[in-house]
């Protein structure tokens, strides 16, 4: 998960294999599911992007159908035969089979990845209320602003995670009515000092509203798998592999991102179900979520423009139901992220 790991590369390989892929034949290329039996690994497929994945103990080898080289454990790139569909069939080279051999043998001694550090975003602040919503009490008009309900369900969920992870960074781009730029609160997610097999993850919180009075529920979003951005510097590799790479990995973080989402909706849904509708999860390029070189999503924890909800997110003990609903979800994904050593491919369908 980590990008800006240097990947090793070969330039020359990029030329070589341009002319050599054509020469395998049909009878030199093994069923990749096959290859997967044997090896005792999981084999997960996009039919989208046409990546597929062998892992196994933490440890994932990542490939393309017609791309000549193989990613392993996200930070080592390799040059194979490029990977086919030969009679329906999903192929790897023999050669490639025996490379996995040797990779997931030796792998199984290297250190896996962790989640080292998790920043929570209280969206708005300041100068900046967000959106709000009003109600009426004993007479009185109460006046319900975005920056305060993100803040103090955000608060919640950092006084959680603090006592639940205390060998992680647990962050917050605000911690009172202040108003740092979106620019600033990326530039804070991206410049989070990490160990070498440490993942982060960003949590932006928010609150939803709509001229339809009737709208109501919590939705996650999180960034279209069709969005390009650049999750790995520029000076990391050659200039020449830079978009596939860039690529493979903006994979892994968009997956990343979608089973975050599920966890933290599930979570919520356990939590404030009966009392909020469950909207589900969304596609959206919001600008933190599209910036942050991370597996990254955006909570919207109800409507300050339905008169119901608008009263409960102007109430402390539901605020703090969000926040331990988004901290469940937290703890299903970590517990499955950490317990399969950092990949997401073991948790998906066998292919």
């Amino acid at each position: 998960m980590n990008g800006d790991k240097r990947i090793k590369t070969v330039l020359y390989a990029i030329i070589f294999f341009v002319f050599t892929s054509a020469i395998f034949a049909e009878g030199d290329y093994v069923s990749a599911l096959d290859t997967a039996e044997k090896l005792n690994t999981f084999l997960s497929w996009d039919p989208l992007s046409e990546d597929f994945y062998f892992s196994k103990s933490g440890h994932r080898a990542q490939c393309r159908v017609g791309l000549p080289m193989m990613l392993l454990s996200g930070k080592e790139l390799v040059f194979i035969a490029p990977p086919k569909i030969i009679n329906s069939v999903l192929s790897i080279s023999k050669e490639t089979a025996i490379r996995l051999e040797s990779f997931f043998g030796y792998s199984l001694e290297q250190p896996i990845y962790r989640i080292g550090a998790i920043l929570i975003d209280p969206g708005h602040g300041g100068k900046d209320p967000g959106t709000h919503g009003s109600y009426t009490e004993n007479g009185k008009t109460i006046v319900v602003k975005e920056k305060d309900i993100t803040l103090k369900t955000s608060k919640e969920l950092y006084e959680l995670l603090k006592v639940r992870y205390p060998d992680k960074k647990i962050l917050m781009t605000r911690y009172d009515d202040s108003f740092p730029t979106l620019d600033e609160r990326v530039e804070m997610a991206n410049s989070v000092k990490l160990n070498k097999y440490e993942a982060i993850l960003y949590i932006s919180v928010h609150a939803n509203y709509s001229w339809n009075s009737k709208a109501s529920g919590f939705e996650v979003w999180y960034l279209p798998p069709e969005y390009r951005r650049e999750v790995i510097s520029k000076d990391a590799v050659s200039k020449e592999i830079f978009p596939i790479v860039n690529s493979m990995l903006e994979e892994e973080f968009t997956m990343e991102s979608i089973m975050i989402a599920q966890s933290i909706l599930d979570g919520l849904d356990a939590s404030i179900g009966k009392q909020s509708k469950k909207r589900g999860i969304m596609e959206q390029a919001w600008f933190v979520v599209r910036n942050a070189k991370m597996p990254s999503v955006l909570i919207e924890l109800g409507f300050v423009s339905n008169p119901t909800e608008v009263r409960l997110l102007n109430t402390p003990s539901y605020l703090k139901k969000c926040a331990e609903g988004i901290y469940n979800g937290l703890v299903s994904f970590i517990t499955h992220f950490e317990g399969s050593g950092g990949f997401t491919g073991e948790g998906r369908k066998k292919l």
